[in-house]
């Protein structure tokens, strides 16, 4: 007589995959929030930016000062569309808990070009 037990594993998928996501609205609502503030004064501050050059002219500025302009306005450019895709990358991607993390990084990406112009905005080396 044999004593041994068989143990025998069902393959299981991972439940939490098909699951509706009761949290997806929250990522794409706090990007959608913080970028009615961040875009607008990304566009204003990015605008107001070239007045950087009034002391010293276009042509005798530093080459610090006109790299930092030119990916300002290169971010302004490509910049918005980047963050209205990603935007709506995070609005539009189904709400189950298995794209939670892509909705996550699409809402983080949208916030990344107007907050580089602040940042280059901010810390505009002298002319």
């Amino acid at each position: 007589m044999d004593m041994t037990a068989q143990h025998i594993a069902t393959p299981t998928v991972p439940a939490h995959t098909a699951e509706r996501d009761r949290r997806a609205w929250v990522a794409p609502v706090v990007a959608t929030a913080l970028l009615t503030v961040l875009g607008p004064a990304a566009v204003l501050f990015g605008g107001l930016s070239a007045m950087a050059t009034d002391s010293c002219g276009p042509d005798d500025c530093s080459a610090a000062l006109n790299t930092s302009l030119a990916w300002i306005y290169g971010m302004l450019f490509l910049g918005g569309p980047v963050a209205v895709a990603a935007l709506l990358t995070a609005w539009l991607l189904p709400w189950r808990r298995r794209w939670a993390a892509a909705r996550r990084w699409a809402a983080v990406a949208a916030l990344v070009p107007p907050l580089t112009v602040l940042f280059l905005v901010f810390t505009l080396p002298s002319p």
